[in-house]
């Protein structure tokens, strides 16, 4: 595969980091229906319904009719959180990415290009939790493009966030997921987070049972840290742009 470039988010992105973030919330849904289906209530509910009402009424065709419903109405349900997980995102902090992300010190928003599109993108805050007199940031929006999964992008995007932690001083990078999204899992185990707690995101996961996971990165010190990081100091940008720093990326 060809070298991709991570580089920071500029205004004429937004368009692709829009689509790339709601279909990769988009992806969730079979996964979410899947699961949905195979809960015991569900269960109960697809099985009990509409044979009683077929005992009641003596019409399959009613019963049928039933379960198709049934099965319409657990699919909107598998959707309805995701939805409600993107409309809240992109009128909040992804309305203005320049504004939230790079207006002041202590956050930032990357972009991953392969072949002049947007395949990639991840971005990191100050969390709210700042109590116990911890430094907290947050890895936010990690999404890499289908196509381009298992080629090593999602590794390399998070380890900007933890090299940009370790530059701006501080000592933990939290992160969250849902229980049903095990690749993300399986990358941020890789890389050494530790398992925190389950809640859920809102209401609305509750409903299809789908916790998320609070995870944490726990980063060693100035003083303790001995080792070289595989990737370097200074945040890349685009060729031609006069600025410096340019860098690509390969699979990490």
């Amino acid at each position: 595969m060809a070298p991709y470039h991570i580089c920071k988010y500029q205004d004429s992105d937004c368009k692709e980091v829009v689509e790339l973030f709601s279909k990769g919330l988009t992806e969730q849904v079979p996964t979410t229906f899947c699961h949905l289906l195979r809960l015991p209530q569900t269960l109960a509910l697809l099985l009990g319904g509409p044979l009683a009402l077929f005992l009641i009424s003596g019409s399959w065709l009613l019963a049928l009719m039933a379960s198709l419903a049934l099965l319409t109405a657990l699919r909107f349900l598998a959707k309805y959180p995701w939805t409600e997980r993107e409309v809240i995102a992109l009128n909040t902090d992804m309305s203005d990415i320049t504004k939230t992300y790079l207006s002041e010190q202590g956050s930032y928003f990357w972009v991953a290009e392969f072949e002049e599109k947007v395949v990639g993108m991840v971005g990191c805050l100050p969390a709210e939790d700042s109590t116990m007199g911890r430094k907290p940031l947050e890895l936010v929006h990690l999404s890499v493009a289908v196509e381009l999964r298992g080629q090593g992008m999602g590794k390399a995007l998070v380890r900007m966030v933890l090299q940009f932690a370790r530059d701006q001083s501080y000592s933990e990078v939290i992160l969250s997921t849902t229980a049903l999204q095990y690749s993300a899992i399986g990358l941020y185990q890789s890389l050494g987070v530790q398992k925190m707690h389950e809640f859920f995101f809102s209401m609305s996961f509750r409903i299809v049972a789908v916790p998320a996971i609070l995870f944490i990165f726990r980063l060693p010190s100035p003083q303790a840290q001995g080792i070289q990081t595989e990737v370097k100091q200074g945040f890349p940008r685009r060729k031609g742009d006069g600025r410096e720093g340019q860098m690509q990326i390969r699979d990490l």
